[in-house]
């Protein structure tokens, strides 16, 4: 079954969404991060997609502490991204608790230092990040776009040791209208093997069953939550049914 893990984007220490990676769409749902992490936590939930907004933007790592704080204060696995862009942001990351982080405009601008990491920490903790738009990778926070085409972009990279691979449609994300099954399909499809985490666009439970029929391991969900289209009591009974 499909694991679902839940997201929480942090911009200014405040738990936000943005649609379709836009900072002028910022909204703001929580003011304390560790109070949503906590609910996920109560809900069954194992797995968390922490995203440092403003490290993406400011190309360094900028939230850690809040990273910190919820490492020190749940039992979540946590999943870091954003702004990760030197070999001090990595450390900084994995001492503030995370346990896997997610590379992605690094993966684009410095092929080198993103193998080094692969080699360094292993492929159970780097997640490379594919995010598109049109078919072509998306870097800096989706600000961005690159002209790597999605599927070969991913395949390069296996080929060095990556074994999962979060990657969102950024077209799809936060406008709550469905994932882009086609792209899923697609990765799937060409490259076996691959442990593909689903991003974007998820608007209910129903979204998440047809990414279990595809056969996608996981899936990231977050503006469906903090909008009441996923409950928490939803969240909570899938949780027990695995």
């Amino acid at each position: 079954m499909i694991d679902i893990v839940p997201a929480i984007d942090i911009i200014g220490g405040k738990c936000v969404r943005l649609s379709k990676g836009d900072y002028g769409t910022q909204k703001v749902y929580n003011e304390s991060p560790l109070d949503v992490a906590r609910a996920f936590e109560d809900a069954g939930c194992t797995l968390l997609h922490l995203v440092d907004l403003d490290g993406a933007k400011s190309k360094h790592i900028v939230n850690y502490r809040t990273l910190e704080t919820i490492a020190g204060h749940t039992n979540l696995h946590i999943d870091f991204g954003g702004g990760l862009k030197s070999d001090d942001d990595l450390r900084i990351a994995f001492e503030s608790g995370a346990e896997k982080v997610t590379g992605g405009s690094i993966a684009v601008t410095d092929h080198n230092m993103f193998e080094g990491w692969l080699k360094k920490y292993g492929s159970d903790a780097i997640i490379l990040g594919a995010d598109a738009r049109g078919g072509k990778i998306s870097t800096n926070g989706w600000l961005d776009d690159s002209d790597e085409q999605i599927v070969p972009f991913i395949r390069q990279y296996m080929e060095k040791g990556v074994t999962q691979v979060i990657s969102t449609d950024i077209d799809c994300d936060g406008m709550l209208q469905g994932p882009s099954l086609s792209l899923y399909k697609e990765i799937l499809a060409e490259l076996p093997g691959l442990r593909l985490i689903a991003s974007g666009g998820v608007s209910g439970m129903g979204d998440i069953e047809n990414l279990d029929k595809l056969g996608v391991p996981a899936v990231i969900v977050g503006k469906a939550i903090y909008e009441g289209r996923i409950t928490m009591q939803q969240l909570e009974k899938f949780n027990l049914q695995k």
